[in-house]
């Protein structure tokens, strides 16, 4: 039997391997993860949804013999359903949805031999970068439970930091694995477009920003899960390209030598950190260490532009969100079933007219192709993954005067679409302050990935981002594993997980 502290110092791949060898069984490393979860979810808030039963008898009766058999894994609750599991989407308009059946992707994880525990904390519908929604209450990065965990995966982070289970699922339509795993000093990875299914529900996620993986503590894990997950789906509108070699392989072995572009200039309109800055400044000398060529240089886009096209295809999703839950649940949405913000994005996403939807989407993809051609001279651009350290709980909602005019504007539609100007604006110094740099792998549907390799003198985890070519997973999972190996990091427990 596996103590608390051996299980959360072993890898799902390492537990899997346990389980092979009949040194524990799946109905050990459960209890184990079920312990993990009770011991440290009071003060985390990380999972909302416990699905203990239903675990139990999945690690009775597994289906897979996989290199991820056994293991326990936590579901995001916001994207992949789970057919008699609630599905709440951070949000008192769906606090009842039960779906009546299994996402693809889910049904792929079950295939493989994962227990699925319990699903995680998120942010109303994934709007914002930080988990602390109404209906499901604050989540916490276990490295200083006053400062948040992150999101819209933040749940799925504070989990995997706090040595609940290896790995945890989410989804990424701005930056929501990338920016929780920032938080909590673990590794997110956030796959290409199309990488990952997303049926039978939908074509693609967030109007073709979305895609979901997964957050862990080792790169070997999140390459496993890749593997299991990304082969093609016949229904879906389009898949990407098989990768030359699995992921899993890619991890054990260094990259060849790499063109690394790094920069600490926003994507969007912010001022970043000094901590943010040494962060990607530490992990461009240590690829020039490694061998790499790396040089300063910056994808040229417009900041502002992508700023504003951005929010107004989130806003569009918003709107989108609150239809489709009229159709699903049959009931009207109402102003009082949301919070203020969401209710607004979704009323300007209400006001824009398909015109003027394509012409914002065109616009956004030009921007897109433009970020791209930094990839015709490099093979990597690094950057912070945040603006800024973990933030306190709060600190990224409107106050005072600003929170009442948001509360004036979510009675005043009309009065909301007049100042949607001023709202971007808001929004750009607030929210895209503090994620400057993810919402542009979503825009370019590249892969992109979060490796804690810094930590400030406070203590609290910097993530760096390496992003590369659309379905060159690959490249970054190698190069991930080689950083892994230069500067572990598995062994920095917060003080959460190792009380």
């Amino acid at each position: 039997m596996l103590s608390d502290l051996e299980y959360q110092r072993h890898d799902g791949v390492a537990l899997a391997q346990l389980v092979q060898r009949g040194e524990v069984t799946p109905q050990e490393l459960l209890n184990c993860a079920i312990a993990a979860i009770e011991r440290n979810n009071p003060a985390l808030n990380a999972v909302v949804t416990r699905l203990y039963d239903e675990a139990r008898v999945s690690s009775n009766s597994m289906l897979g013999d996989s290199v991820l058999s056994g293991v326990p894994l936590l579901l995001k609750d916001l994207t992949s359903a789970y057919a008699g599991a609630r599905m709440t989407f951070g949000s008192r308009f769906f606090r009842s949805f039960v779906p009546d059946h299994d996402s693809e992707l889910l049904r792929r994880y079950k295939q493989a031999g994962l227990i699925i525990v319990g699903k995680t904390n998120t942010s109303e519908f994934g709007l914002l970068p930080v988990t602390e929604s109404e209906l499901l209450g604050p989540c916490s990065t276990p490295w200083d439970v006053t400062r948040t965990a992150g999101g819209s995966s933040g749940g799925a982070a504070s989990a995997v930091a706090s040595g609940m289970v290896p790995i945890g699922h989410g989804s990424d339509g701005g930056g929501s694995l990338r920016i929780p795993a920032s938080c909590c000093g673990v590794f997110g990875f956030k796959p290409s477009r199309g990488r990952t299914p997303c049926g039978p529900d939908a074509g693609e996620l967030w109007l073709g920003l979305g895609v979901e993986h997964a957050i862990t503590r080792s790169v070997r894990d999140s390459a496993a899960l890749l593997d299991l997950s990304c082969a093609p789906d016949p229904t879906a509108p389009y898949n990407t390209q098989a990768p030359v070699r699995p992921y899993l392989e890619e991890a054990g072995r260094d990259p060849s030598k790499l063109r690394v572009a790094f920069t600490a200039q926003p994507h969007l309109p912010a001022t970043v950190h000094p901590d943010c800055i040494a962060a990607v400044h530490d992990a461009a000398t240590l690829c020039e260490d490694l061998g790499h060529t790396v040089e300063e240089a910056s994808p040229k886009v417009d900041r502002d532009l992508l700023a504003q096209t951005f929010f107004q295809l989130v806003c569009a999703a918003a709107a989108s969100a609150l239809e489709l839950g009229e159709e699903a649940l049959k009931k009207r949405p109402r102003r009082s079933d949301f919070e203020t913000d969401t209710w607004i994005m979704a009323m300007l996403g209400c006001g824009v007219h398909s015109g003027q939807f394509i012409a914002v989407k065109r616009k956004l993809e030009i921007q897109a192709r433009v970020a791209l051609r930094c990839f015709e001279q490099y093979d990597v651009v690094l950057t912070p993954t945040l603006g800024r350290p973990p933030v306190r709980h709060g600190q990224l909602r409107p106050r005072g005067l600003e929170q009442w005019g948001h509360e004036l504007l979510a009675r005043a539609p009309l009065v909301a679409r007049l100042a949607q100007d001023a709202i971007v604006q808001k929004a750009s110094s607030r929210v895209f302050g503090f994620i400057p740099f993810t919402p542009l792998h979503n825009a370019t549907g590249q892969p992109s990935m979060s490796v804690p390799l810094f930590w400030n003198e406070r203590g609290l985890p910097i993530g760096t981002l390496f992003s590369a070519k659309p379905g060159n997973e690959g490249i970054l999972f190698a190069l991930a594993g080689q950083l892994e190996r230069a500067r572990p990091w598995a062994h920095r427990l917060p003080p959460r997980a190792s009380s």
